[in-house]
């Protein structure tokens, strides 16, 4: 008789804790997009309850030292302290981008980087039209509110809705909103800022140099980096900068390319470890505290005849639109740009009411336009809360249209070369 060897048993596969697995599911784009809806909605239902005062006394509430300038109320630490983790994620998925993403070869990237300058200027337009309309210019110092896109928020409609449509349609999405965010925080660095105080910001400056430095150095030093950063930060905000503004700046400066040797980018590890306090914390967080805006007893037909309402409504759920498509239309017309391999000009209908989906730094801007409690700001988050999700609605239902349809072409960007998609939204990585 021959004897046969028993086959070799497959070694265990090590199993995921049950923080890893937390922290996956936070990471995920619907997950980000419903924990911040959800915190808006608890905002919106305990602003408007019986213990709505409650509500405003915790928002008032001041924590921090009063010597160093940061005895700041829980909403302006929401919305300088928390938010600024949520921009060094952007600063870290810009860098990445820039250098090995979508956005390193530059006439891949022109499309929708130009697209995300329309989809700014047009909803600027429209709004400081209908506020001169309207004869309302005390409302004009909120320009900026219906420029930008929302990234979280957009991403997560697009990852429910847009399955099936090239992978090429998300890569746009997640160009235009990366740096529609760039744009819009140097419009706050700018616009926003009303006298600047040198010393604390060159004093940020060489922090800035020496997280460069520790940063790229052979060892990680988390226990020198953390409290480096809080000072970089407490340094931009004294300077009279919008304090997110340093998060931006430290997540550029982030190693995006391979060093020491190390298996994967810094940027991809930074990301790993604050994506998940982002989505699951400083997100909702933010929006718990910005989105509770009081409807109660304030008379709404007055309040959507405002100039700032209108022009907040208009901007985000139709110039985005036309801003984003015609920005597109013109340039891959006009110029020997095109866009991606398998997407079309009809993809970006969805896409760019996708952008109108304002939210986080929308809420941001009306808050550093308008005085807390203000008949503009109230009317301007109403719009920004409306608007966006009338945006999100519009953009579901047009991502579903979209992907059902059978229509599509093997050259879709008409760029006389034959598309070769094989990576769709929904596909299941291996």
């Amino acid at each position: 008789m021959t004897s046969q060897t028993p086959a070799a048993e497959p070694l265990p596969q090590p199993t995921a804790s049950r923080t890893d697995r937390l922290r996956t599911w936070v990471s995920r784009e619907t997950t980000g997009g419903v924990l911040l809806l959800g915190a808006a909605l608890v905002a919106i239902l305990f602003a408007n309850s019986p213990w709505r005062d409650a509500y405003t006394t915790l928002s008032e509430t001041r924590v921090g030292p009063a010597a160093l300038h940061l005895d700041l109320t829980l909403a302006h630490w929401a919305s300088d302290g928390l938010l600024a983790i949520f921009f060094f994620v952007v600063g870290l998925e810009l860098k990445r981008e820039l250098v090995t993403g979508s956005l390193r070869h530059p006439r891949e990237a022109a499309v929708p980087m130009l697209a995300a300058v329309g989809g700014m200027l047009v909803p600027a337009a429209f709004y400081t039209a209908l506020v001169l309309l309207t004869r309302d210019t005390t409302a004009l110092s909120g320009w900026a509110i219906p420029t930008a896109t929302d990234i979280a928020f957009a991403l997560a409609v697009l990852a429910v809705f847009g399955r099936g449509l090239p992978t090429a349609v998300r890569t746009f999405l997640l160009t235009l909103a990366v740096v529609d965010d760039l744009l819009a925080i140097v419009v706050i660095a700018i616009f926003y800022t009303e006298t600047v105080s040198w010393g604390p910001l060159g004093l940020a400056v060489v922090g800035l140099v020496l997280f460069r430095l520790l940063v790229r150095a052979r060892r990680v030093l988390w226990w020198v980096l953390l409290p480096l950063a809080v000072v970089i930060w407490a340094l931009v905000h004294a300077s009279g900068i919008h304090a997110t503004v340093a998060g931006v700046m430290m997540g550029f400066l982030v190693p995006a390319l391979l060093v020491h040797g190390e298996p994967e980018s810094r940027t991809h590890r930074f990301e790993n470890v604050w994506n998940p306090l982002s989505s699951g914390i400083a997100l909702p967080v933010f929006a718990f505290f910005a989105a509770g805006v009081t409807v109660v007893g304030i008379p709404l037909a007055d309040v959507f005849v405002q100039g700032a309402t209108l022009g907040v409504l208009a901007g985000l759920i139709i110039g985005k639109c036309i801003g984003v498509l015609g920005t597109t239309w013109l340039v891959t017309r006009l110029t020997p740009l095109r866009l991606a391999q398998g997407i079309g000009i009809r993809d970006l209908l969805p896409v760019g009411l996708l952008a109108g989906i304002g939210f986080t730094v929308s809420l941001l801007i009306v808050e550093l336009s308008f005085d807390p409690g203000s008949e503009h700001g109230t009317g301007a988050k109403i719009a920004v809360l409306l608007g966006s999700v009338v945006s999100a609605v519009a953009g579901a239902l047009a991502l579903r249209h979209d992907a059902r349809r059978t229509d599509r072409t093997n050259d879709m960007n008409l760029d006389g070369i034959p598309d070769d998609i094989t990576d769709h939204i929904g596909d299941k990585k291996s």
